[in-house]
């Protein structure tokens, strides 16, 4: 069986203020922020270093749509293109085409109650 999803790569919300919701979780709650917001490093199972990303982003950004959610969740997966071929086969929406960066590809679906989400097979050497 392909793996699907692996691991929690990031949340991204809407917000009037991301500046100052980033200052916030940085003075109360001590999260390392920087202009994307806050990277979580850790290891995976065979010891791989891993990220996951915490960004909050303006409320009038248009990166979540079709979805009308405040939020949308990254999911970090194994390969990208098998599963969106399956996702597709199955009848989930996937939304525009792959985009590839040097730190991932990314693909985008919606679940069942429109709410966009991320897939990212990442690169996470491309952090280090």
């Amino acid at each position: 069986m392909m793996k699907r999803v692996t691991g929690l790569g990031g949340f991204f919300f809407k917000t009037d203020d991301p500046d100052g919701i980033k200052k916030w979780y940085k003075d109360r709650l001590g999260l390392d922020t920087d202009q994307y917001g806050c990277t979580f490093w850790w290891k995976d199972k065979e010891g791989n270093d891993c990220s996951t990303q915490w960004s909050p982003m303006k409320s009038d950004t248009t990166y979540f749509q079709p979805s009308k959610s405040t939020f949308m969740m990254n999911f970090r997966v194994e390969n990208l293109v098998a599963l969106l071929e399956a996702l597709k086969k199955e009848g989930v929406t996937v939304v525009g085409e792959i985009e590839e960066f040097e730190y991932g590809k990314f693909g985008w679906i919606l679940d069942p109650d429109g709410n966009k989400l991320e897939l990212w097979e990442p690169v996470d050497s491309a952090f280090l």
